[in-house]
């Protein structure tokens, strides 16, 4: 069956809901995209993992956790921090 735009079966949304792991795979994917452009803007502002965690005042290891794309139990303060070390910021919408 094909539909109005001309594809044929569900979203990946539609079937990840149908499996019933939507949510934790979103997270997931935020996280992961989330350590991947902290890891750039490092790499681009020239930051070590000692110098980012220095000028976070927080611990290597916790760093690592932050970069970490599998640890998806970071707190949200910990990342805003992290971005404004950078000069960036962390924007959350609803949508």
């Amino acid at each position: 069956m094909t539909d109005e735009n001309g594809t044929v079966g569900s979203s990946l949304s539609d079937f990840l809901s149908d499996e019933g792991t939507l949510d934790e795979t979103t997270a997931t994917a935020v996280k992961r995209v989330l350590s991947w452009q902290l890891s750039e803007a490092m790499a681009e502002a020239r930051l070590s993992k000692n110098q980012m965690a220095k000028a976070m005042h927080t611990s290597r290891s916790q760093l690592d956790r932050i970069l970490n794309p599998d640890n998806s139990s970071v707190q949200l303060d910990t990342i805003i921090k992290a971005a404004r070390v950078l000069g960036r910021e962390v924007r959350i919408e609803l949508v």
